[in-house]
């Protein structure tokens, strides 16, 4: 039997983590499904905003990109943070030593469960909710519409999938964008014993705040003395934006990797 990786082994590991990691999970879920329900019903009240309409007359939900994006990388970013934790208490992390599994499998099982079951159980409940508010708006407009003709010029709300579609094809670029924090959190309940999450947020706002000044000093190097001579620009940002992408979907493999490092060491 292969000592690393074991089909077998490695989902009787999925399953074995899932009776720890589940029940914080399902909570966290329930949690952020109330703060994405609390929001749109904050934001979607139709009498009170029915006036505010968008560039092309459909119900103003402009709210959504900015929820989208906070509560998602909180989400993401605490379960990752909470997945090794337990490594800090002596008592839990001799537990886990005992589980009769390689050092590779337990941590594919933690990019499972915090870089796809994570990402993706919050895409679902955050789509059911936007298709649920939008039912639910469009049916008020409906009826605003029959007892009174001063709103029919209001097209009613769309999905957030629809308003954001022109778009999709860069939000294609940034699709590793979530693997990456994932992988950092991952790594800071790896490499912290306590306050995972505040000590990972505070170390990626310091090397973020390194990053970018390297960067504005490179870049103030590079254009010295240089002059201007076209003001247009090119519309098309694609060769930026896959090198974006690329450099994204590097640091979340070396994040990785540096992980995988870390969590041998910390079973020796």
């Amino acid at each position: 039997m292969n000592n690393t990786f074991n089909i077998n082994r490695f989902g009787l590991l999925l399953r074995r983590q899932w009776l720890d990691f589940g029940k914080i999970y399902l909570i966290s879920l329930l949690v952020i499904a109330g703060v994405l329900v609390a929001s749109y019903a904050f934001n979607t009240n139709v009498p009170r905003r029915i006036q505010f309409l968008d560039a092309q007359n459909y119900f103003n939900m402009n709210f959504r990109i900015p929820v989208f994006l906070i509560v998602g990388m909180l989400f993401i970013s605490i379960v990752a943070s909470t997945y090794f934790a337990y490594l800090g208490q002596k008592s839990k992390a001799i537990m886990d030593l005992l589980i009769p599994a390689s050092v590779f499998e337990k941590f594919l099982a933690g990019i499972f469960y915090t870089g796809i079951v994570s990402i993706i159980s919050y895409l679902v409940i955050f789509y059911l909710t936007d298709i649920s508010y939008t039912a639910y708006i469009n049916s008020q407009i409906d009826a605003l519409k029959a007892s009174s003709s001063t709103i029919l010029e209001v097209k009613g709300a769309r999905t957030f999938l629809t308003e954001v579609a022109p778009s999709q094809e860069v939000f294609n670029y940034f699709f590793a964008m979530p693997f990456l924090l994932t992988s950092i959190y991952l790594l800071g309940s790896i490499y912290f014993n306590r306050f995972h999450y505040i000590k990972t947020t505070v170390s990626v706002m310091i090397f973020s705040g390194i990053a970018m000044y390297i960067i504005n000093e490179i870049s103030d190097l590079i254009t010295h003395n240089m002059v201007m001579v076209n003001h247009s620009y090119r519309n098309d940002k694609s060769d930026m934006l896959i090198i974006f992408s690329l450099i994204t979907i590097l640091l979340t493999l070396v994040v990785w990797a540096i992980a995988y490092v870390r969590l041998k060491e910390k079973e020796v």
